[in-house]
């Protein structure tokens, strides 16, 4: 997710540069293991009890670190993280029934063409024109999805490629609102993290009490083991409490391209941990879609970040 800009101090000297580098590549390695975690934990009936719980344990640890914080936010900066809240619980819905219904292999994999769609939408809204070889990279990743979609042979995506694939969209307007909506610019990283990821719980409540969603979430939570509860304490606390720490710690010690590098190896973890624990296989054409999106994105990214003011 991403944080409201913050100002940069010097670069931390190059010999002491890996103490900064190697807890945000960690960040990366667990985002990359949370779509085998998530998909370990959650099926079509616990989706949203899950997501409570996975939200719930960490809320009121954000709240108790940034009281004083969030009660200097304004009016409309309440409104606005609160609408940034909205997006972020539709990103979660969309990305955790995906990861029920695809590889987790895929599901990192598609949700890095984000990466290229934020860009393009941005040209779009700002009405200016890509440059050729930012949309050769957009090409490019767009043809490695059909290819990895693909499995032993040509068929149609299954219906976790399309949520994962809607996710990425949603991404993109989620950055795009961020960046646009003037209220929640100057708002402190941690109160806006903290109200959205409040409204985004209310959402998953509000959800879990409809008939028909789905199990409740205490009869989700009873009915835990031991190796659930570990997948779920590690989806909250690493993939959520760790992961945002560690990108305000970092980025006020080091470049944010250079932290945006770093995350971006993320589908690279999601792939590596999907084929070498969770047991999957891409076949011939996912193996080269995968390289294609991986290859793509990589390009995609340094064009626009060499475009970039």
């Amino acid at each position: 997710m991403s944080s409201a800009a913050v100002p940069v101090p010097a670069l931390a000297p190059p010999r002491r540069a890996w103490l900064t580098d190697l807890p945000v590549l960690l960040v990366a390695v667990v985002w990359g293991s949370s779509y085998l975690a998530a998909k370990g934990i959650t099926t079509p009936r616990t989706v949203v009890a899950v997501l409570v719980l996975r939200f719930a344990v960490v809320l009121p640890v954000l709240v108790v670190a940034g009281w004083h914080r969030l009660r200097a936010l304004s009016a409309a900066q309440w409104r606005g993280a609160g609408l940034l809240g909205l997006v972020l619980s539709g990103i979660f819905l969309l990305e955790t029934y995906g990861i029920v219904h695809t590889s987790a292999t895929n599901a990192g994999l598609i949700i890095s063409l984000t990466m290229i769609l934020t860009p393009l939408a941005e040209a779009a809204v700002t009405r200016t024109r890509p440059t050729g070889a930012f949309l050769a990279a957009a090409g490019l990743s767009v043809a490695g999805v059909v290819l990895l979609t693909q499995g032993g042979g040509f068929t149609s995506p299954s219906a976790g490629d399309l949520l994962m694939l809607a996710a990425a969209f949603a991404r993109t307007l989620h950055v795009l609102l961020m960046a646009r909506v003037r209220s929640v610019r100057s708002a402190d990283s941690l109160s806006l993290t903290t109200v959205q990821l409040g409204g985004a719980v209310a959402v998953f409540a509000l959800l879990a009490a409809v008939p028909g969603t789905g199990e409740a979430p205490w009869t989700v939570a009873a009915g835990f083991g031991v190796r659930e509860w570990a997948g779920l304490l590690f989806l909250s606390v690493f993939c959520t409490l760790f992961a945002f720490f560690v990108q305000m710690w970092s980025v006020r010690r080091t470049s944010p391209s250079r932290v945006s590098l770093l995350l971006g190896t993320e589908p690279l973890w999601a792939a590596a941990v999907g084929i070498t624990i969770g047991g999957e296989r891409l076949g011939v054409a996912g193996v080269a879609g995968a390289v294609l999106v991986l290859a793509g994105t990589a390009w995609g990214r340094r064009g626009a970040d060499r475009a970039a003011p």
